[in-house]
């Protein structure tokens, strides 16, 4: 079968005439692996591989050596940042996890896109997140229930081939391959956590467990929005992000206050067991800070101030009730902002009187999906 037979045992053996030495041949040690490389592909690849990869970092080293500086993107006209967090008094407390330390781009390299998981990127606050990383150049996954955000507020994103919408409970494990995290999700109006307090704090707890392990496994950064009502009804004015709060446990809102305390120890647990750095919104993810920071507006007003500027601009003519409070409400409250205006050069920009138009405006467009919506009738009753 294509061998060839060359000798049998009991064949006699040839004679062999007698061993004569060679000449000795000096350049064999130097011809014998050149031979042997050029033999060998496979390890021809790994050596230029390694030649390419050299001289790449050697001209990086000495770009670097130019350009000391890395710009980060100014973020500060960030709509959700500058509008949407100043139009009451009360804050977001906010925090970071990440498995990458640093955060920041090796000197010299492009920014490459991103996958990034936005739970709750339905709501107000997710669905300009969304639009602003996708801005960006980042492949977007929004994870939402729809609760309480809706499809139509993501909607112009479809067809994207950057974006990704899944009907999805955070309570409910998720596997995904992302490299940041921004987790929303839960309900933050009274009206609705109110309205199932045991699924609120269950969003709070085991949905924060859901996307912190998720965020552990494909080491992702995470991003934790918590809430200023973690500070109850403070004792301390205005509040640090050090506080620790004056917050009743068994009250009506605490399934939200004690919710978010929970979640914030759970990150920081994980921060402090599982060695990932906590880190304020698009900015914090971006650095090295660790903590919780407040991001609102420190600007104080009257709850009746609050009213006569809703009146002022949806309908002059509507009337104002006063009812009584709701049970453990604060009575006062006031962010500390200086840790970001520090740390991250942020500070709220934009006044109550011309952010609030601005998102009755984005509203009306939403619902009514044009701005003809604008002129529509309004309620006659502010409460």
């Amino acid at each position: 079968m294509g061998s060839e037979l060359i000798y049998r045992g009991h064949e006699a053996q040839p004679t062999l005439d007698a061993y004569s030495s060679k000449p000795p041949k000096p350049w064999l040690a130097v011809t014998r692996p050149i031979r042997y490389v050029l033999r060998e592909k496979r390890l021809v690849f790994v050596l230029v591989g390694i030649a390419i990869a050299t001289l790449v970092f050697s001209l990086l080293s000495a770009h670097h050596g130019n350009n000391n500086h890395y710009q980060i993107p100014d973020l500060r006209d960030s709509r959700f940042l500058s509008e949407s967090t100043q139009l009451t008094h009360r804050g977001i407390h906010s925090g970071f996890v990440s498995f990458h330390p640093g955060g920041k781009m090796p000197l010299g390299l492009k920014r490459k896109g991103l996958r990034i998981v936005v739970t709750g990127g339905a709501g107000f606050v997710g669905s300009h997140l969304v639009d602003r990383l996708i801005a960006r150049g980042d492949s977007v996954i929004v994870v939402d229930n729809f609760f309480t955000g809706r499809k139509e507020n993501v909607m112009h994103h479809f067809g994207n081939p950057n974006f990704e919408l899944i009907r999805h409970d955070v309570v409910e494990p998720l596997l995904l391959e992302v490299d940041q995290i921004y987790h929303l999700a839960c309900p933050a109006s009274p009206v609705h956590y109110k309205f199932n307090p045991v699924k609120t704090i269950k969003t709070n707890v085991v949905g924060t467990l859901n996307m912190l392990g998720l965020a552990k496994r494909v080491g992702a950064r995470f991003l934790l929005t918590s809430t200023s009502e973690v500070y109850g009804d403070p004792l301390q004015h205005p509040q640090v992000e050090t506080y620790w709060g004056n917050v009743n446990p068994i009250g009506v809102r605490s399934c939200y206050d004690e919710g978010k305390r929970t979640a914030e120890t759970l990150t920081m647990d994980y921060h402090r067991g599982a060695n990932v750095e906590v880190e304020g919104l698009m900015r914090l993810m971006e650095g090295e800070h660790v903590g919780p920071f407040n991001l609102g507006n420190p600007g104080e007003f009257t709850m009746l101030e609050l009213a006569q500027v809703v009146q002022e601009t949806i309908d002059p003519n509507a009337k104002i009730e006063f009812r009584p409070n709701t049970e453990d409400d604060p009575h006062k409250r006031k962010p500390d902002i200086t840790k970001a205006k520090d740390l991250l050069g942020w500070e709220p920009k934009v006044p109550l009187r011309k952010g609030l138009p601005l998102m009755v405006s984005d509203f009306r467009q939403r619902i009514f999906g044009d701005h003809k919506a604008e002129g529509a009738s309004t309620a006659t009753s502010l409460v």
